[in-house]
């Protein structure tokens, strides 16, 4: 069979949120894309992730013209709370760094974006198959198979890969050219969807003697929360009574109490955190988690794909609208300089927040002191709120 060929000025792989809005930035600006999935639209959208939006994610939806459901539907949130000893701590971003975040899922930040796309005709190839890309340092192209069968050929100026943390784009760079750092977690988090009331207004980041639990909301009648726990835990060895049993212990006291339901839905969510530097290699730019991957403990990671997007959005605006590549050439050090500051907060949190396998009383009482001198110190909870609310664009 013939292979169609296709000519655009940018190749985008992958139509998650970070590809889509790409996309989506490209053409309000003229610059033609096209993007290749190998999910369907409905596996995407049925995909559970988080969703805390840095005020910065936010207003990029917004302002873009992408929707604005994030402040109609989506819940803002000036702060959080930080428990432990049995008592709460709350870190007020609004009065620190004057700032907020938005309680909004991941999946309603793909279906608008997808939504955009289909209502402005762009062109998003999803269910494709047997995708390969080829000539990264010449005049790149992406081969695959769409949903009906047919061969394709995309020629394209630029390749980006935003095909998310099991990216194939990023195997394309040679060992050669690559440096690829990786910190491995010893816990992951036991995480759960429960019909209940919601137990606080914000999320609750509790640190306690039995280990690390993390009160989250999704709506008025439906809750997610998380606990730490072992990587290989068994979930069917947990039964509701159970698991209300555990975060019990980790969160209510002096007259606090979550509260309960049945439990909906039950996983372990192992995490790591993980670099590839650099982020481009010839006319191939990595952006999102196929470049980069946190613990969820800082909410960083859908922010850190907007922000590459944004800044790799910039260096092809520049690039198409002036033929200069210097901002172009600045893509992944800009980008990087976000990405370790984003893996040093999210390391913070997690380390002060976690118990560590093996943690003696030392361990607990330095731990212990950690949390109180960022709770005791304006400079402290100010660091907080500026690094988890998001800090300005890196130039």
């Amino acid at each position: 069979m013939a292979r169609t060929t296709i000519t655009t000025q940018v190749a985008i792989m992958g139509a998650g949120p970070a590809g889509l809005m790409l996309s989506h930035l490209l053409a309000k600006q003229g610059i033609e894309s096209v993007v290749v999935e190998i999910r369907s639209r409905q596996q995407i959208h049925e995909t559970v992730r988080a969703g805390i939006l840095e005020h910065g994610t936010v207003n990029l939806l917004v302002d873009s013209g992408v929707s604005d459901r994030v402040l109609r539907e989506g819940d803002r949130h000036d702060g959080i709370e930080l428990r432990f000893n049995g008592e709460s701590h709350r870190i007020n971003f609004k009065e620190l760094v004057g700032e907020s975040v938005w309680l909004y899922p991941q999946t309603d930040v793909f279906a608008d974006l997808a939504a955009r796309r289909e209502a402005d005709g762009g062109d998003v190839r999803y269910s494709v198959t047997d995708t390969t890309v080829h000539d990264l340092e010449g005049k790149p192209k992406v081969w695959f198979s769409d949903a009906e069968g047919h061969d394709v050929e995309v020629e394209a100026d630029f390749i980006v890969g935003a095909d998310g943390s099991r990216s194939r784009c990023r195997f394309q760079v040679p060992e050669a050219n690559r440096k690829w750092y990786f910190h491995e977690y010893p816990f992951a988090w036991f995480g759960i969807l429960a019909e209940a009331p919601r137990s606080a207004d914000e999320l609750i980041y509790a640190n306690s003697d039995n280990g690390f639990a993390l009160i989250s909301q999704r709506t008025e009648t439906v809750q997610r929360m998380y606990f730490q726990c072992d990587p290989h835990e068994n979930v069917a060895e947990w039964d509701d009574e159970r698991i209300w049993s555990e975060f019990r212990r980790r969160v209510n006291g002096n007259g606090f109490e979550l509260k309960e339901g049945p439990v909906l839905e039950k996983m372990v969510l192992p995490f790591r955190s993980f670099v590839h530097t650099p982020m481009r290699h010839g006319n191939l730019f990595l952006a999102g988690d196929a470049a980069h991957t946190v613990p969820p403990t800082g909410a960083k990671g859908l922010n850190l794909a907007i922000h590459d997007v944004k800044v790799l959005f910039e260096g092809l605006d520049s690039f198409y609208s002036s033929g200069s590549t210097a901002t172009l050439d600045s893509y992944s050090d800009r980008a990087l300089d976000r990405v370790w500051k984003a893996q040093h907060f999210s390391y913070w949190m997690t380390s002060m927040l976690h118990t560590v396998p093996g943690a003696d009383d030392f361990d607990r009482a330095r731990q212990l002191g950690e949390l109180h001198s960022v709770v005791g110190s304006e400079h402290g909870k100010a660091y907080l709120a500026e690094s988890y609310t998001g800090w300005p664009t890196s130039r």
